[in-house]
């Protein structure tokens, strides 16, 4: 009975996959800026972080600034 409960143990963990699926949105045409203006501002919404000016939102990322619809 016990190598019957071990070998179904075994079969699940070896079943089991440790990749993580990862699904990326198409986002089409991204405008990315490299630099803000001296007048932008820093809006919190929702615990998050976003910078505006001329009327639209953007997210600060590695490359720059990316226009964000909220």
């Amino acid at each position: 009975m016990k190598k019957i409960i071990f070998v179904v143990l075994l079969g699940s963990l070896i079943m089991q996959s440790c990749s993580v699926r990862v699904v990326e949105r198409n986002r089409g045409n991204v405008v990315v800026v490299k630099k803000a203006p001296r007048k932008h501002r820093v809006v919190v919404i929702k615990k998050k972080r976003y910078y505006t000016w001329g009327g639209n939102y953007y997210r600060k990322t590695a490359r720059g600034f990316v226009l964000v619809k909220i």
